[in-house]
C-alpha cells in the first residue's frame, strides 16, 4: 500500500510538473506568457550572412541571400526553449536577425521579462556588446527596419551596460528628457532634463538609460515595462532608468499614436536567454511612478 501511494504521489508531482510548464497560467492577475512549445508565441527570420547555411533561399550571383527567412522557419535553431526546474526558459542564439512576437496585440500594460547573457556573439557584432532587446507597440510588417527584421515599434534596450536605453525601430517617435553629458556621445535619461523630441526629423534615434542597472555577466535581471496611453517606463532591476511620453510615428504626413501591438524579443546577433515573462493589464500609471510624468 505505501508503495502504491508513493506512485501516485510521484505520478501527481509529475503531472504537475509538466503541465506548469506546458501551459500558460494566470496567477494574481498575471499571465504567464511562456510555455515550453512558446505556443503564444510567433518568429520572424530575416536575411542571413551569405555563409549561414539556410535551405530554400536563394542567393544573388555575389554569393549573398536576396530574401528573408520569414515566419515559423528556424532549421537553425535560432529559438529554442527548454524546462529548468519546472520552468520555460528561451534560448537565443543571436545567430540571424529575427524575433520571436506576441500572436497577440497588447495594450496598457505592466511586463515582466528575466534575462541573462550567454556568451556566443556573431558577426556583425563580434567586437561590440552583447546586444538583443524588447521591442513593443510592434505593428505592420516585419523586416521594415535598416537590419530588415523587425516591424515599426519603439525599442526597450538590451544591450551590455545600456540596459533600458531608447532605439527608434522603423520610424518610431517618442518623447524623452535627455541631455548632453561629458564622456558620452549619446545623449543620457535625466528626469530634470528638458522634453526633447526623438525618432525622424526630432533629437536622434537613441537615448540612453539614466543609469547602469545591470547584474553582473551571467546573472538573472528583471525587466519591467510598464506602458499606458502613450506613456512608457522602463525599469531594470527594480530602479527606473527612462520615462517616455507621446509615443506616435508619422504616415503620409498625418501624426498617428503608436500605443499597442506585439512584444517582441530580438535575435541581433548576441545570446541570451529569457525566463519568467508575464503580464496584466493596468488601468493607468502606478501612484509610485507619475512624479516621472510631471
Amino acid at each position: 500500500m505505501i508503495q502504491i501511494l508513493r506512485n501516485v504521489l510521484f505520478l501527481i508531482l509529475f503531472v504537475a510538473a509538466h503541465v506548469s510548464a506546458d501551459k500558460p497560467t494566470t496567477k494574481h492577475g498575471w499571465t504567464y506568457l511562456f510555455d515550453k512549445d512558446m505556443s503564444k508565441w510567433t518568429t520572424y527570420l530575416g536575411i542571413p550572412r551569405p555563409e549561414t547555411m539556410v535551405t530554400g533561399i536563394p542567393k544573388d550571383e555575389k554569393g549573398n541571400y536576396t530574401q528573408a527567412v520569414g515566419f515559423d522557419k528556424d532549421e537553425r535553431g535560432v529559438f529554442t526553449t527548454s524546462v529548468v526546474e519546472g520552468e520555460p526558459v528561451l534560448h537565443v542564439t543571436g545567430e540571424i536577425y529575427g524575433s520571436v512576437h506576441t500572436k497577440q496585440d497588447f495594450e496598457n500594460y505592466h511586463l515582466v521579462v528575466q534575462f541573462k547573457w550567454g556568451t556566443q556573439k556573431w558577426p556583425p557584432r563580434l567586437t561590440e556588446p552583447l546586444d538583443t532587446g524588447i521591442l513593443y507597440h510592434v505593428i505592420g510588417e516585419h523586416g521594415v527596419d535598416y537590419w530588415k527584421a523587425w516591424a515599426l515599434s519603439q525599442e526597450f534596450q538590451i544591450m551590455e551596460h545600456n540596459t533600458g536605453d531608447w532605439w527608434q525601430i522603423a520610424g518610431s517617435q517618442i518623447d524623452i528628457r535627455c541631455e548632453k553629458v561629458a564622456n558620452e556621445t549619446v545623449p543620457v535619461y535625466n528626469p530634470k532634463a528638458p522634453i526633447l523630441s526623438y525618432g525622424p526629423g526630432g533629437a536622434g534615434i537613441t537615448c540612453m538609460r539614466g543609469k547602469d542597472a545591470e547584474k553582473p555577466k551571467g546573472e538573472w535581471n528583471t525587466l519591467e515595462l510598464i506602458t499606458f496611453g502613450d506613456k512608457s517606463l522602463h525599469i531594470v532591476n527594480g530602479q527606473v532608468v527612462m520615462a517616455l511620453s507621446n509615443s506616435r510615428y508619422t504616415q503620409d504626413g498625418k501624426v498617428i499614436p503608436l500605443t499597442k501591438g506585439k512584444i517582441l524579443l530580438q535575435s541581433e546577433a548576441g545570446e541570451a536567454f529569457f525566463k519568467g515573462v508575464k503580464i496584466k493589464s493596468i488601468k493607468g500609471i502606478p501612484a509610485q511612478y507619475k512624479s516621472y510624468f510631471n
